[in-house]
């Protein structure tokens, strides 16, 4: 029996879905991973800001909806790499537009926010 799925319903469970992708981390994350395998170290040194607490639970939740693929190498200290799986795969262009679109109209934002908040300040 095939399931039909409504993304605005409320116990939907898509929701799950979109409430992991609308996370900043992992879409850096996701998007870290596009091209290459990389190492947590590395990942942790690249996306700067990220926690290694935050960024080990947010691999964590995108291994379990198997959108990346977690390898552990027997060595001093251990290594472990991380890489798209097939279907992390297919959130590849989605991944790259939501993050480079916000790179490339960071300012408009914030000339928007800026109008706004001028607004506001006027009213009061």
């Amino acid at each position: 029996m095939e399931h039909v799925y409504d993304v605005y319903e409320d116990r939907c469970p898509t929701r799950m879905v979109l409430d992991r992708l609308a996370d900043k981390w992992a879409l850096l994350i996701l998007d870290r991973l596009r091209s290459k395998t990389v190492r947590f170290n590395h990942l942790r040194r690249d996306i700067k800001g990220i926690s290694q607490k935050v960024l080990s639970q947010t691999l964590k939740k995108l291994e379990r909806d198997g959108l990346i693929n977690r390898e552990v190498f027997p060595t001093v200290p251990v290594t472990v790499e991380y890489s798209l799986t097939p279907l992390g795969l297919t959130l590849n262009e989605t991944v790259a537009a939501l993050t480079h679109w916000a790179e490339g109209n960071i300012e408009a934002v914030l000339a928007a926010q800026k109008a706004y908040d001028d607004n506001i300040a006027e009213k009061n």
